[in-house]
This record gives structure tokens, C-alpha cells and sequence, in this order.
């Protein structure tokens, strides 16, 4: 794997990536020059300051994973990456501790007048007079957006002895209550609170969320705080309600553009600014980058990521159960693209045992991507697989059976193609993959990675020497065999694995062999 990083991210997350692979630095590329890079690589990382457009994604013809270090997503064209089966992972709890921190500090900056006071003494000017604040134990503190960051600040909040409302939702009344919160509507938040936070994401919905028609509800010794996203809260409306004594102060860590040297914001004397600092600590740089790290490697290694923006999340508990078969998922898709002939049409899937209880959408996209890896242009995982199998006009059908009477677990795959149907089934056993059924037949084949053939024929004496023979006479040697049959002297299945795959001219000469009416090679 060849993994570039374009922004800055903690040197313990570059070790971890480079533990598995090749790693590149470059920061500061402008846009051009990371579209004519982009595509030598498997992975990108970036933080904020790097902009992964449509351009870009295009660019990266082997880009399987892009990893933003942080929260947002925003400087990421998810959508394109998407389109082309790239998965999006961010780092949303790494830096939560760090973001509430910030955001408690920089209202008590604003509560006390840290910043102004430290700049006037500094200069040389004593006037202790000017700087009178206000506690804020007994005061209302307005949070919108209660998750990962939102929910931190109201436990701190709580512990500085303040009241706290919340306008959110998608929590639920329960979750609110337990935190110590009352939900209201944000008309009645803005209303009623002394300090109001802001921590959502920037999306169509929240952009200017907070403008000159929500500001004109709000107390005149209101308080703003963002450490968010710029854009939620407008810039120009917020300096507008402070000139006109509408809001006491604000607290802003985030803009619409950055870096940025120049802002209407830095106008105010009641306007803190800081350089985007909410995850800017040590541990949270270290965490962020090392949980993106984690999942660039998950990804490439053709694993689930713990926290991909643009795929379905996976629990712990039920990625525990299923990641061993994922590997067999994957083999039984590739077994039968090489062995069904025809026009595919229906891909049916059938989940029996404990793995039908848990949602199988990762084991669907494994089955999928292994079917389709050598014919499509795009690469299947769970990101994009049913978006591809859609375009292609394959229908997928999938049953689940908890109770499996062979094995613990079974994996089958029907598919129905022009000529017929052909089905595989797998398993894993002591902890690897097993091919288990090939359309009627039952076999046990471990798929290691190598070349075999799988015939159909009659089963009689001499027919597997005379197999033999004609692939010792060429020197290829066969490190296993299975046999399946229906009946004795019927209809059988053979099964052999080899070190080296055989030549057209070998297999001309195996169907040459009475009663052998088919061969295939297959690389697994």
C-alpha cells in the first residue's frame, strides 16, 4: 500500500501507516499539484486545509480510501468519492475532549475578558476598572447540536453549576435527561440563553443557521461561542449585532475560509479569535491520527472502517462476529465469476447460522466485489456495491436462515445466468476459509491463494492418474485433491490444486480423457 499525507497529522499515526506500507509527506501541495500526484497512490490523508474536489478524486485511479484527521468531512467531495467506491473515514471522537475544552475556555475568555486584559497589560496600561465580567455558575448555557462535542460540553457545563438547554433533534428526550438537558426549540434557545454554543456539522441545513433574523431574538448580554464550522453562524450579521449592542460578545474559532489573515471578525474588541485550535492538543492530534491511521489500514486490507462517513456503520460487536468471513465471502464471489458461464441476471445469497442474526450488508459488499472484481471497472466494496450490481441491472436477493444443520455458519451464493444456475457455498474453520459446496457437490477446499482446476466428469478408475500423468509429464505439481460425486460411478467433481498453473495445450489434452467434460482453471 502507498499511502500520500498532505496536511499535518501526530508522527505516531504516520508510524502506524508506515508499519503496513509506503508513506509519503507532502504538505502544502497547491490543487494541480496534488491532482498530478494523487494517482500513484492507495490512500490519502488530509486534515482541513486540503481541499479532495471531484478533480482530485478522479485523479486518484488507485485511491481506495480517504482519511480526514478531525470531525468534518466538509473539504471532501464525499459524493464523487462514493460514485467511485472510494471510502471517506474521519476521526470524529479522537479530538471531542479537546473541542469541549476549547469551547469552555473560550467562554470563560469571553466571561472574564482574558484576551483584552492580557493585551492592555502587555502594553503597559493598569485598568482593572474596564474588565469587570460575569461568573457563570446560575446562568443558561444554549448548546446546539448535541453529539460527540456538544454532549462533552454540557457535562462540563453541568459540573460549573449552569443551567442547560439544548435544540436538537435527533437525540431523544431520554438521552437529553440523562446528560442533566432540557431540549427546546432553538426560537426558545435563543431566547433564553446567556451563552450559546454551536456544534453541529456544516451542511445545506446549518449553513447560516444562526443569521441577523435569529440574532435579533436573542438577549443583549448574549455571549456566542463556534468551534464548529465556519459559515453556521453568519460573520457579518454576528459583527452587526455586536456594534449595535444586540449581543454582548462572541467566541470564534472557525471560518468560512481558512487559513485567514483578514476577517470582518477581527474588527471587535468583543470578539475572541483563535486559529481554529479546538482539536489542537497533543493527545487529541495523537488520538485523531492514529484512528484514521487505523482505519486507512482496515481499509486497505480489505476491512470495514470503524468510522467511514459514507458507508453503513458497522457495530463492534457485530464486526467481531462477521470479520472472519469476510475472507470467505470474497472467495466464494470470485469462485463464481470463474466458474458460471452465460449473462448474469439474479444473485441470490444465503445466510445460514449465528451470522444471520446480524446485519450482513459487509459480507453482501465482499460477495459482490469478489463476483465482479475482474470485470468491473469499479472497485466494489460496501460503499458502492449495490450502486454497481444497480447499474449493471443484477438483481440481489438475500435470505437468512439462523439455524445452519451442516456447519455453524454458511455462506451461499446462487447465481442465474442465460445458461444456468451455478452455486458456491463457504465456511470458515479453524479460523480461514473453506469452499464447502460447488453447485451439488460437497468438497472442502481451503483457497490459498494459488492456481486449481475444477472438472466435471464421470466417475471411474484410472481417470485421476491419467489426470495425474498428464500434468506430471510437464512438470506441474498438485498439492491437494478433493473429490465430490452424486453416486458411485456417476456424475463427480474433481478438485485439484496446483503450484503452477497448466497451459491451453494441457487443457486439451485433460479433455481429451474420456468421461472428463469440463475444466477450468481458477485462481483463488
Amino acid at each position: 500500500m502507498k499511502v500520500l499525507i498532505a496536511d499535518p497529522i501526530a508522527q505516531d499515526g504516520i508510524e502506524a501507516i508506515r508499519a503496513h506500507g509506503e508513506v509519503d509527506v507532502k504538505l502544502k501541495m497547491s490543487p494541480d499539484e496534488l491532482v498530478a500526484m494523487i494517482g500513484d497512490y492507495d490512500a490519502l490523508v488530509v486534515r482541513s486545509e486540503t481541499k479532495v474536489s471531484q478533480e482530485v478524486i478522479e485523479a486518484g485511479r488507485r485511491l481506495q480510501v480517504i482519511g480526514r484527521a478531525g470531525v468534518g468531512v466538509d473539504n471532501i467531495d464525499v459524493e464523487a468519492a462514493t460514485r467511485r467506491g472510494i471510502v471517506v473515514v474521519n476521526a470524529p471522537t479522537g479530538n471531542t475532549i479537546a473541542a469541549a475544552e476549547h469551547t469552555i475556555a473560550l467562554m470563560f475568555a469571553m466571561a472574564r475578558h482574558i484576551p483584552q486584559a492580557n493585551a492592555l497589560l502587555r502594553s503597559g496600561e493598569w485598568r482593572r476598572h474596564e474588565f469587570v465580567g460575569i461568573e457563570v455558575r446560575n446562568k443558561t448555557l444554549g448548546i446546539i447540536g448535541l453529539g460527540n462535542v456538544g454532549s462533552e460540553v454540557a457535562r462540563r457545563a453541568k459540573g460549573l453549576e449552569m443551567h442547560i438547554i439544548a435544540h436538537d433533534p435527533f437525540v431523544s428526550l431520554e438521552y437529553a435527561r440523562a446528560l442533566g438537558v432540557e431540549l427546546v426549540s432553538l426560537e426558545e434557545l435563543l431566547k433564553e440563553s446567556d451563552f450559546i454554543t454551536v456544534h453541529t456539522p456544516l451542511t445545506g441545513v446549518t449553513k447560516g443557521l444562526i443569521g441577523a433574523k435569529e440574532l435579533a431574538k436573542v438577549k443583549p448580554t448574549v455571549r456566542l461561542i463556534n468551534c464548529a464550522r465556519g459559515g453556521i453562524i453568519d460573520e457579518e450579521a454576528l459583527v452587526k449585532a455586536i456594534e449595535k449592542g444586540k449581543v454582548a460578545g462572541a467566541a470564534i474559532d472557525v471560518f468560512v475560509e481558512e487559513p485567514v489573515r483578514e476577517s470582518i471578525l477581527f474588527k471587535s474588541d468583543r470578539i475572541v479569535v483563535t486559529p481554529h485550535l479546538g482539536a489542537s492538543t497533543a493527545e487529541a492530534q495523537t488520538n485523531v491520527a492514529l484512528d484514521v491511521a487505523e482505519q486507512i489500514v482496515a481499509v486497505l486490507k480489505g476491512q470495514p472502517a470503524r468510522y467511514a462517513v459514507n458507508a453503513p456503520f458497522i457495530p463492534p460487536e457485530t464486526l467481531s462476529v462477521l470479520a472472519p468471513f469476510l475472507g470467505v465471502a470474497q472467495q466464494v464471489g470470485r469462485l463464481l465469476s470463474q466458474l458460471a458461464e452465460g449473462q448474469m441476471s439474479i444473485i441470490a445469497i444465503k445466510y445460514e447460522g449465528e451470522i444471520a442474526n446480524y446485519d450482513t450488508a459487509v459480507l453482501k459488499a465482499a460477495i459482490i466485489g469478489g463476483l465482479l472484481e475482474a470485470i468491473c471497472e469499479e472497485r466494489v466494496n460496501l460503499v458502492n456495491a449495490n450502486i454497481i450490481a444497480q447499474k449493471r441491472g443484477l438483481k440481489i436477493r438475500e435470505q437468512k436462515e439462523p439455524i445452519c444443520e451442516i456447519y455453524g455458519n454458511l455462506i451461499t451464493l446462487e447465481v442465474t445466468t442465460s445458461v444456468g444456475v451455478t452455486t458456491v457455498a463457504g465456511t470458515v474453520m479453524r479460523g480461514e476459509p473453506h469452499i464447502v459446496r460447488v453447485n451439488s457437490y460437497w468438497i472442502d477446499v481451503v483457497p490459498t491463494g494459488g492456481y486449481f482446476i475444477f472438472s466435471d466428469h464421470r466417475d471411474r478408475p484410472g481417470l485421476i492418474g491419467a489426470v495425474g500423468t498428464i500434468l506430471g509429464n510437464v512438470d506441474i505439481n498438485i498439492s491437494s485433491m478433493q473429490l465430490g460425486r452424486l453416486e458411485p460411478r456417476g456424475p463427480a467433481l474433481l478438485v485439484l490444486a496446483l503450484d503452477e498453473p497448466i497451459g491451453d495445450e494441457q487443457r486439451e489434452q485433460l479433455l481429451a480423457i474420456p468421461d472428463i467434460y469440463t475444466i477450468k482453471l481458477v485462481k483463488l
